[in-house]
């Protein structure tokens, strides 16, 4: 049995993608980089994620945006999405994964 994690497909280098990570360290929430076919748009990819994730939450981030999906929500309709041009703001996408996990208010 796999240890409860939030899934992240990545298709960026780690520089970019340390501001997703280190929201969700910083809520003390565990969580996986997984490879998934780089073919699946970001959705679909964030969608596979929460799937694959045992706490129900995914993320899937590119070189222009991230997106934060719940496997209960439609697969075409994600919790949240954003641009990545603002490294707070992926900062607080990865806090509001770990917030979901944990059941308590999102940062705005």
């Amino acid at each position: 049995m796999s240890n409860p994690v939030i899934k992240v497909v990545s298709y960026v280098n780690e520089y970019t993608l340390a501001p997703l990570l280190f929201g969700m360290e910083e809520e003390e929430i565990p969580f996986e980089v997984i490879d998934l076919d780089s073919g699946c748009d970001l959705c679909q990819a964030a969608y596979q994620a929460s799937v694959q994730s045992s706490l129900s939450v995914g993320l899937a981030i590119n070189r222009s945006h991230a997106i934060l999906h719940y496997r209960n929500l439609p697969e075409n309709e994600p919790l949240f999405e954003i641009d990545i041009q603002n490294v707070l703001e992926v900062m607080k996408l990865g806090t509001n994964a770990a917030r979901l996990v944990k059941g308590i208010p999102f940062k705005h």
